[in-house]
């Protein structure tokens, strides 16, 4: 063999390593694949995700993965009345999923309806006791929204005992120190 011919080949196994490396690492999820297999990426927009999801609900309307993925396709265009309605439907179906409590608490919160969406977060969090993400979104409505410091410190404290050095604990820890600087944020024990 040449040494150009060599070369080639030794350029194209690389090449094609390098591509199986990237395929493989982008097709890798963090959360657990859905039941519904539903077409993802830049190929599929969300306007086409959110009618073929209606099409396999129309066929299928007991369809709890689609129900969530609905919402979640509707979170993502934010259209929070929509993705409530679905993440409603999903919670007709089982009414014990943190995470769809919680991300039908955030669209709550876009909406305005923060009794709703403290609602969604504690149940979230009563039904699983570690699960952080309903604590930061509950210290978040009750910061920002409703200006409740002592009950957003309450929530970010317990945030930050099932998840002491995870994802967002940092940004926790921030925003418990700014709350030390805003009048009127003493624990109720000082």
């Amino acid at each position: 063999m040449k040494k150009e011919n060599i070369l080639i080949v030794i350029i194209a196994l690389l090449v094609g390593a390098l591509v199986g490396i990237l395929v493989t690492k982008g097709g890798k999820q963090s959360t657990p694949p859905s039941q519904t297999s539903v077409p993802a990426g830049p190929a599929v927009n969300s306007q086409q995700q959110i009618q073929m999801l209606e099409g396999i609900l129309a066929k299928d309307p007991g369809n709890r993965n689609a129900w969530v993925e609905l919402g979640n396709a509707y979170f993502d265009a934010n259209n929070p009345m929509k993705s409530v309605e679905a993440y409603n439907k999903a919670l007709e179906i089982d009414p014990n999923d943190p995470n769809v409590l919680t991300d039908q608490g955030v669209m709550f919160r876009s909406l305005g309806w923060f009794d709703r969406a403290i609602e969604n977060f504690s149940k979230a969090n009563q039904l699983n006791p570690s699960h952080h993400q309903s604590l930061f979104n509950l210290g978040i409505v009750y910061r920002y929204d409703l200006q409740d410091l002592q009950k957003a410190r309450e929530a970010w404290t317990r945030y930050l005992e099932v998840n002491p050095s995870g994802p967002g604990a940092d940004q926790i820890r921030r925003e418990m120190s700014l709350l030390q600087t805003q009048p009127g944020s003493a624990p109720a024990n000082q």
